[in-house]
């Protein structure tokens, strides 16, 4: 084995010593199918009122899995990521009014534009690292917010960008919550399958490697920048597919959705999910949209609040986030067999 194959082989957790995929590749898909089954029934036993918050849960959760892509996996923390997602709602909102509403031509747009303002911004904020990466994607973020608020003529200002149409399928359009609810799902499904893909591919491995070790990437003849610049992109587009979502369920897009609170909550609940692990991140998406938009309301505004303390209980009691949970359950399980 090459010092390359051996520098891919440590860096890809899916891989054992000799680089080979480990066996139980199908079953590694089943829970993932039942979780899809289970969340296709929900219209059937949920009012439209949790259809939707769930609606919103899904599209939150994929926005967070493409941080998670930057954070956990290339080891680039960003608190200027909601600028994709706000790029990809406006052009997702701006086709359907004024080209067409049909799927899936607004949220495919929407990921073109993300990605097409990460290969914008990416190119100067991955030549840097650390705490000046991170000051400098918050810059983008608040630019990109500044240049929402005040190109009112296009994005409708501080009133945000209305009147979206409902998304058509064959031209019918999806006004029902539980239409809308399946549409969201089967979009953010491919998003994930997406994302975990990547995650798992040989360019997953060599951002791993490069979040690791980058000095010995670089040495064995890897360049750090462009795989980055690539991460940060492929990032900025699944970002921007969650942004269509969002306009396709939402049907409004106001600044708020490109602002800094947003990239932090994501960020949260990367943190909270545990980085690095796709899945857990949904979860961690999950406890914030229900703490944000199903307890605060009924807390007279102390949601964030809450969420605030959560996130504090969590980086005492769970240091690794949800995926620490069930990493340390396996390795509990191994060691009883011994």
């Amino acid at each position: 084995m090459t010092a390359t194959e051996k520098t891919i082989a440590v860096a890809d957790p899916v891989t054992g010593p000799t680089g080979g995929r480990r066996s139980g590749g199908v079953l590694r898909l089943l829970p993932a199918v039942v979780v899809l089954v289970l969340l296709a029934l929900v219209p059937f036993v949920v009012d439209p009122f949790g259809t939707s918050t769930l609606s919103r849960v899904l599209v939150f959760a994929l926005f967070a899995c493409s941080l998670d892509l930057l954070v956990g996996i290339t080891g680039l923390p960003s608190l200027g990521h909601a600028a994709y997602f706000g790029v990809g709602a406006y052009t997702a909102g701006l086709v359907s009014i004024h080209v067409t509403a049909e799927a899936p031509v607004p949220v495919l747009a929407g990921m073109v534009a993300g990605g097409l303002a990460a290969a914008t911004t990416g190119w100067l904020a991955v030549r840097n690292n650390g705490v000046f990466f991170l000051m400098l994607t918050l810059a983008i973020g608040e630019l990109v917010f500044q240049l929402a608020q005040s190109a009112s003529s296009v994005t409708g200002g501080s009133n945000g960008l209305f009147g979206i149409p409902a998304v058509r399928i064959a031209g019918e359009p999806l006004t029902l919550p539980g239409y809308v609810y399946w549409y969201v799902l089967a979009v953010a499904a491919l998003g994930f399958a997406g994302l975990w893909t990547i995650s798992r591919s040989p360019v997953g491995a060599v951002l791993r490697g490069i979040r690791d070790n980058e000095p010995r990437m670089r040495s064995v003849g890897y360049s750090p920048f462009r795989y980055k610049l690539a991460a940060f992109v492929l990032a900025g587009a699944f970002a921007g597919l969650a942004g269509g979502l969002f306009a396709a369920q939402v049907r409004l897009v106001t600044p708020s959705e490109v602002g800094f609170e947003l990239g932090a909550l994501a960020l949260l609940a990367v943190i909270l999910g545990g980085a690095g692990s796709l899945w857990g991140p949904v979860l961690g998406a999950a406890v914030v949209v229900l703490v944000r938009d199903g307890l605060g309301p009924s807390l007279d505004g102390h949601g964030p609040l809450v969420l605030g303390i959560v996130f504090v209980l969590a980086v005492y009691l769970l240091p690794r986030g949800f995926a620490g949970l069930a990493g340390f359950g396996r390795l509990t399980a191994r060691t009883a067999r011994r």
